[in-house]
């Protein structure tokens, strides 16, 4: 949906949801205002889908998006107690998803060394499981946590996952909220050559050429004796790096040779 076709949603009506089926229209709602970066209207959502009790996996859809719109429009004590519901909510569902997006929530109200490490535990948390727009948001608010914190090598990274995986998944507000944040860091789109090839480290060639022979991750794991998980760390950065977003895009940017015969690498 664009910019201008959310302009065309109507206003929800001031009423309380009656069941969980109008609470869940009203959290669509909070994530499209959320995606846009329309924080106040989601707050607005939000609340409103929060207003009567669910079941505690409905919570956790639905209070994620209550504490995202509270604390960026400043009303820290309403994200703070929405937070505290979804901790509890959170230790009742237990799965990576659900303490996942308790990570998440929480580095936004959080600061320094412990927002870092919380954002990186959602992301690990979230990779583990099948939702990738949870994923994908987290990336997201991570790299605009970096930025402004002026690491803007490391937001980079996460703002490019987000902003390729958002795309695929056609949440174009969030999307777009990715690109201008990856426009911010001064990154700029960079044809594909040699030279861009060549950025790759030694074991990040090894393993991306592997991937477009077709091997799995665990097949790469095996061979060099690495995870899964740890390959594909590993094959985010080889596709940051080559602007590709699949694998299957992997032997047309590697190629089999560069021209002069050796390959350059950026370091071990």
């Amino acid at each position: 949906m664009s910019v201008t076709q959310l302009h065309r949603v109507p206003d929800l009506p001031e009423c309380a949801p009656s069941s969980e089926g109008i609470a869940l229209v009203y959290n669509a709602a909070a994530i499209l205002y959320n995606g846009f970066g329309r924080y106040a209207q989601a707050l607005g959502a939000a609340e409103q889908a929060n207003a009567h009790p669910q079941e505690a996996r409905s919570y956790m859809l639905m209070l994620p998006e209550l504490v995202e719109a509270a604390s960026r429009t400043g009303e820290f004590a309403r994200a703070a107690d929405a937070l505290q519901r979804l901790a509890l909510h959170a230790r009742a569902v237990g799965s990576d998803w659900a303490l996942g997006l308790e990570a998440r929530s929480r580095a936004l109200l959080s600061a320094g060394d412990v927002a870092d490490g919380l954002y990186r535990k959602a992301i690990a948390r979230l990779e583990r499981t099948g939702f990738p727009m949870a994923l994908a948001r987290a990336h997201l608010l991570y790299g605009e946590w970096l930025r402004r914190e002026r690491r803007r090598i490391d937001a980079r990274e996460h703002l490019g996952i987000a902003h390729r995986m958002l795309t695929e998944l056609r949440l174009d507000g969030f999307a777009e909220r990715a690109q201008r944040e990856l426009l911010a860091t001064g990154a700029t789109a960079r044809k594909r050559t040699v030279a861009t090839r060549d950025d790759l480290t030694r074991h990040e060639f090894q393993i991306a050429q592997l991937a477009a022979e077709g091997r799995t991750n665990a097949e790469i794991g095996s061979t060099l004796f690495l995870s899964p998980r740890t390959v594909e760390w590993h094959l985010r950065k080889v596709f940051s790096k080559l602007d590709i977003d699949s694998r299957s895009a992997l032997g047309e940017a590697l190629g089999t040779q560069p021209e002069s015969g050796v390959l350059t690498f950026a370091g071990a």
